[in-house]
């Protein structure tokens, strides 16, 4: 496999610009820091870019993965999340200077030139490790595979969910005899769910909070909700753009009428006033450690299904081998077997909110004991994700493009059916053009060989 064809300024470009990676640096590649802390026989360097909450867990998980296995030394780095990793990852892989193990959400791992910055993983050395592709959802774990080959191995799934107060809910009578929201399948149900919570609400709060100013929210909800009404987006080749202007327009008029229903207060503080008392509101579900460290009384579910198909936006945690010219041997079996160790452990990571990918966890009675976190784990089997080209993905270019013209509806600067016309021009655009990692177009990547 030949190294890849690229310079630092395609580089650069592709994984969030100059000023970005200039101003990020360049302290996290191998330096003489890298020693062995200790008497193991073989070091694994791990770039992740977790932190908070999912630091803390990460380490708990890596510090009982050294304890088992004391032969590894884990070199574990945080960098910063978003563009910067994304930068500083492509450049090692490209400089032959990459960690032996990193994280990158599943969307991105298309556009990261699978065969140039990254290595496929050993599938016959995870067996040995337990990790078998049965153990994981199909539609997951086929996210992870570019021309046959695994190049990313799921940790978990991340969703958006509903948060809902069920002291407020009780008072409206939208609880139902489980002590959980009631079922909602239609739009008209949702708004008749959202009139009767308003009513009982505290003053001065919103019914809802939705983050309708923020880009990367807003996407997030809209590809869950035009997922819902069965909309695509390209052919199967990725040679013709399928984006349906139509349903696209019915989820841009769903979501600005709750601003102009009067149950958004746009700027408003999502979180904050969820915590005050307001009865709703969509988050991501690392959201769960501040609501339960808030000692509320909540419940928390997928996205309503109010086009009548349940779905939910998901991303994706995965492992993946940075390139290497020379990778192989104890180091590279390290590597695979901690990012085998951690998956297969996952339980310390789901009381971050996140859904483990490793099905069998989701059987265990520790898992099912976790709130909100039973409640939405069907989630699971109904994600809602961007299409599987190089331009999507967390902080990818399509949410950059998109994600503020979808603000634009949502606020009233612009109309539903003028910014749904807007967004398939722009997908046409990006349809056509070329991967700044190695110069090919979504349909000459391979994402759906």
């Amino acid at each position: 496999m030949g190294r890849p064809d690229l310079n630092r300024r395609q580089l650069l470009a592709a994984a969030g610009g100059l000023a970005v990676a200039g101003s990020f640096g360049f302290a996290a590649l191998g330096t003489g820091a890298d020693a062995l802390a200790s008497s193991a026989d073989t070091r694994v360097r791990y770039w992740n870019l977790f932190s908070g909450g999912d630091g803390a867990n990460m380490i708990a998980m890596l510090d009982a993965f050294r304890k088992a296995n004391p032969g590894i030394d884990v070199k574990d780095s945080t960098l910063q999340w978003g563009n910067p990793f994304y930068t500083k990852l492509a450049m090692a892989a490209a400089g032959n200077r990459a960690p032996d193990l990193g994280v990158m959400h599943m969307g991105r791992v298309t556009g990261f030139s699978p065969g140039r910055l990254l290595d496929p993983w050993d599938v016959e050395l995870l067996a040995e490790y337990g990790i078998r592709e049965q153990d994981f959802n199909p539609k997951l774990w086929q996210r992870g595979v570019i021309d046959g080959k695994l190049y990313a191995l799921p940790l978990d799934i991340h969703v958006q969910l509903c948060f809902y107060r069920k002291d407020v809910l009780g008072k409206a009578g939208l609880l139902g005899d489980d002590g959980r929201m009631i079922p909602v399948t239609s739009t008209d149900e949702w708004f008749d769910v959202l009139k009767k919570a308003k009513a009982v609400q505290k003053k001065g709060l919103q019914t809802i909070g939705l983050w309708t100013n923020d880009q990367n929210f807003q996407w997030w909800f809209f590809v869950a909700f035009y997922t819902q009404l069965g909309g695509q987006w390209f052919n199967d080749a990725n040679t013709e753009v399928l984006f349906d202007t139509d349903k696209a327009t019915q989820v841009l008029e769903f979501l600005r009428r709750h601003v102009t229903d009067g149950y958004v207060i746009p700027g408003a503080p999502t979180g904050e006033q969820f915590v005050n008392g307001a009865p709703f509101t969509w988050e991501g579900n690392w959201s769960v450690p501040v609501f339960s460290g808030a000692e509320l009384d909540y419940g928390a579910t997928p996205l309503p299904p109010v086009f009548g198909k349940q779905a939910t936006h998901a991303e994706s945690h995965a492992f993946v081998l940075p390139h290497q010219a020379d990778r192989g041997g104890a180091t590279n079996e390290g590597a695979h077997r901690l990012a085998a160790y951690v998956v297969k452990h996952a339980l310390q990571w789901a009381a971050g909110g996140h859904i483990p990918a490793y099905t069998p966890t989701l059987s265990t009675d520790a898992y099912k004991k976790l709130t909100p976190q039973n409640e939405y784990v069907s989630a699971m089997d109904h994600q809602a994700t961007e299409p599987k080209v190089w331009f999507a993905g967390s902080t990818g270019v399509l949410a950059q493009d998109l994600g503020p013209v979808v603000v634009s509806s949502t606020m009233g600067s612009a109309k539903p059916a003028a910014v749904a016309n807007r967004m398939k021009s722009r997908l046409t655009q990006l349809l056509a053009s070329k991967n700044p990692m190695d110069g090919r177009t979504a349909a000459q990547g391979g994402a759906v060989a």
